[in-house]
């Protein structure tokens, strides 16, 4: 690594490698702090991406950091603990200093938060264990991959009975196991009822497992009913706690009075708050599919030249960066 760079990109996956790819293709000096902890990791594959549908994760990552290093750019590992205001490089009167857990400090006209998010989920025992493979959250994402068999629904938010609709879409065996009978009203049950869609009350004791594979819950009651896999929705948490010596915080998103996720507020350039500083993928969008991560990486990172552009611009226009390339 060097000491200073135009662009600090926080984050390895989708959207982070998207923006650094833009970047460095528009000859800026880049460096990618990337933690390996991709939010998808668990994951078989990555769907719903034109061009490598189904695609593993990690090797989705790695034909990225491929394609990104041929313009430049620079990937290390590592995770950010800190980031911190500082007056510039003497060209540019924006700049910051990003410390890594090597106790690395490097600096850099902007910053690209691609740091994502952790899912927090129920606490039901043998859930976690499952996640990824016989758990699952999207059915955009998995529902392909469980057709035709039988699925319950874990509901722990008022958006349960969407989301079992959802999953109904996909197999016509599905089990509502609604945890809190608040979570529901008479119409929603009415509408599973005449999808077919058979409820539970009551709550959910564990999730069950032979192996790798997922073979059913037991109830609160003792009983156990066999399914094939599981579905319920995580609460994406922003990693977004070295911002804090800026002033950054994730906020709370609402779904009615329901609080579904935390993210940073973005404008539509993936500007925060603070001046430079960007975000995309997960940490500012918690509901975005790999591929519309990507996308909002691209966007950000034009973004984020068209901000230097004008920096450079001015600094030349004052006399600052003669000389300067």
């Amino acid at each position: 690594m060097r000491d200073h760079y135009d662009v600090i990109v926080i984050g390895g996956s989708a959207a982070g490698l998207s923006a650094a790819l833009i970047l460095g293709r528009s000859r800026r000096s880049v460096l990618v702090v990337d933690s390996g902890e991709p939010r998808n990791a668990r994951a078989a594959g990555a769907h719903n991406y034109l061009g490598h549908e189904g695609i593993a994760p990690a090797e989705l990552s790695r034909i990225g950091r491929d394609e990104v290093a041929a313009y430049g750019v620079e990937v290390t590992a590592g995770r950010v603990v800190a980031a911190s205001a500082t007056s510039g490089d003497g060209i540019d009167p924006i700049g910051f200093a990003v410390t890594l857990d090597s106790g690395a400090v490097v600096s850099a006209r902007r910053v690209v938060v691609a740091s994502g998010a952790v899912d927090v989920l129920p606490e039901v025992p043998g859930l976690a264990e499952q996640w990824g493979r016989g758990v699952v959250h999207c059915p955009f994402c998995h529902g392909w991959e469980i057709r035709d068999q039988r699925i319950g629904v874990l509901v722990t938010t008022p958006n349960g009975a969407h989301h079992a609709m959802m999953f109904r879409a996909l197999s016509d065996r599905v089990t509502a196991f609604v945890t809190d009978t608040a979570l529901m009203d008479d119409t929603e049950l009415a509408g599973l009822a005449a999808r077919g869609i058979a409820v539970v009350t009551g709550p959910v004791a564990a999730v069950l497992s032979e192996g790798d594979r997922l073979t059913g819950v037991r109830l609160g009651s003792g009983s156990f009913v066999e399914l094939d896999a599981l579905a319920t929705a995580s609460r994406p948490e922003a990693r977004v706690d070295f911002l804090s010596r800026l002033g950054l915080a994730a906020t709370d998103q609402l779904m009615g009075d329901h609080r579904y996720a935390t993210a940073l507020t973005v404008d539509a350039s993936g500007q925060t708050a603070v001046r430079g500083v960007y975000a995309a993928g997960n940490v500012a969008a918690p509901m975005a599919t790999v591929i519309a991560s990507a996308a909002a990486g691209t966007q950000t990172g034009a973004a984020v030249h068209g901000d230097l552009v004008q920096a450079d611009l001015a600094a030349a226009l004052t006399g600052v960066g003669a000389g300067v390339a």
